[in-house]
């Protein structure tokens, strides 16, 4: 690493997922530029086996581990090891764009005021020019970006970078009850930092592979949101009122749908709208289950060693 020069650490948590770590790091090695100026930590999250052999075969790639269950304690871990200014995140399951990691540097390198960015995140397609369904859908509602960033206080910490100051102020991701991503962004939020959009930061992830592995990933996030505002009389009241907007909520997302730049056509854009009815009412019968149930059918705590 050359004097004087800014370091980049990249964060990867990892859990049972071979064939998409070893294409995430053929990405990362692909990168333009930046890569002679960083390191790269995969955090084992408590694998069956661990990656020894897929680190090994890629340079600048260190192996930690941090059994404790959850993507955040394994970042944090990440950051405890990391040498860098600039701490940058992706996800095991996501391949970086060729200009992600100088798309980073050139905006947190500088002495700007920026300190926290999140990008893109894309569906990455098995066959290209042909959606399933599943990517037809998550290609409008997965990883909308933009919209957490600028509307919600927080970036997906799939793809999120940061100055080290920023991480140390703002403190550690959290465990595994809450979304983290969620949780650290708007804390960030609240004490002053405003995270920037960055367009050209790209990332692509891939669908879900079945309707069980999408309404796994829901089931969690209700659990997250039901601990998180349905306390109090007042709260279930609330949510009983959010249940009934999601029942109803597929028909009015039917604009969005048509006017969505990331699916075309009549077939794509029919997909899309299936699941999303399926899975919005998967949503209000799981969200209902928890308001009778009183937030005992939670199974955020399991979501990772199932």
């Amino acid at each position: 690493m050359a004097s004087g020069m800014v370091s980049i650490s990249i964060i990867i948590p990892y859990l049972n997922q071979p064939q998409y770590l070893q294409r995430c790091l053929r990405s990362l090695q692909q990168q333009t530029s930046g890569l002679d100026r960083a390191e790269i930590i995969v955090v084992d999250n408590g694998s069956k086996i661990l990656p020894d052999d897929i680190c090994k075969a890629f340079p600048a790639v260190r192996l930690e581990q941090d059994p404790r269950p959850g993507p955040g304690i394994a970042r944090n871990r990440g950051v405890a090891v990391s040498s860098g200014e600039i701490l940058a995140f992706i996800d095991a399951d996501c391949v970086a764009d060729k200009n992600w990691l100088s798309a980073i540097d050139a905006e947190l390198a500088g002495g700007g005021p920026c300190q926290i960015i999140g990008g893109d995140v894309r569906i990455g397609l098995q066959t290209q020019g042909q959606m399933t369904m599943l990517e037809a859908y998550e290609s409008v509602y997965a990883y909308r970006q933009r919209d957490y960033i600028e509307k919600q206080g927080f970036s997906g910490t799939g793809n999120l970078a940061m100055r080290r100051t920023a991480y140390d102020a703002v403190g550690p991701f959290a465990g595994i009850d809450v979304a983290e991503d969620r949780d650290w962004g708007q804390r960030a939020t609240r004490m002053g930092y405003r995270i920037k959009y960055l367009p050209e930061m790209i990332v692509f992830h891939p669908a879900r592979h079945s309707f069980a592995e999408l309404t796994a990933k829901w089931d969690r996030h209700v659990s997250h949101d039901y601990t998180e505002f349905a306390s109090g009389a007042m709260g279930k009241v609330k949510w009983a009122f959010k249940i009934a907007a999601m029942a109803l909520s597929p028909g009015l997302e039917i604009i969005r749908i048509v006017r969505s730049e990331r699916i075309s056509g009549i077939r794509e854009r029919y997909l899309a709208f299936t699941v999303l009815v399926r899975i919005r009412l998967f949503r209000a019968v799981r969200m209902l289950e928890l308001l009778v149930k009183g937030g005992r059918a939670s199974r955020s705590g399991r979501w990772n060693r199932e």
